[in-house]
């Protein structure tokens, strides 16, 4: 079970270290990518921290990514310690989150079915029958 104040520093360590990357990393292998959360260890010595690109295709690749931040990770807990009061600064490994992916995929695979397309215009427009009186609404007419 996660505590609340476990909760609450790995929302502080993602907001830090997402401004840490956004604004003091120079590794171009580390584009655009958003943190999407951080799993703290109940003793807080070690952060895993979840990324997802911004962008998608081939322009960002997952494995150089990873590498640059695995790289630069020395350089954010030092940051991160300095921006952080915390008694014990946590080790940070970086993990690629494909939910986001995995997710548009699966939507663009509903939205290609007929079954599916057709009930999203029938639900724009109004169904029949659908605010007359005395169909069995219980007004009478």
């Amino acid at each position: 079970m996660v505590s609340v104040r476990n909760e609450r520093i790995a929302e502080q360590v993602r907001g830090e270290l997402a401004r840490l990357i956004r604004e003091e990393t120079s590794d171009p292998r580390i584009g655009l990518l958003t943190l999407t959360r951080v799993k703290l260890s109940p003793d807080l010595s070690t952060a895993t921290i979840f990324w997802s690109p911004l962008e998608s295709g081939e322009a960002m690749k997952a494995e150089e990514v990873e590498q640059g931040l695995a790289s630069a990770a020395g350089f954010l807990r030092t940051r991160l310690a300095a921006g952080l009061s915390l008694r014990r600064t946590p080790a940070l490994s970086f993990r690629h989150d494909r939910s986001i992916e995995e997710g548009s995929r699966t939507l663009a695979l509903l939205r290609s079915l007929p079954e599916f397309a057709r009930e999203g215009a029938d639900s724009a427009s109004p169904k029949s029958g659908e605010g007359q009186k005395g169909e069995g609404n219980g007004e009478e007419g």
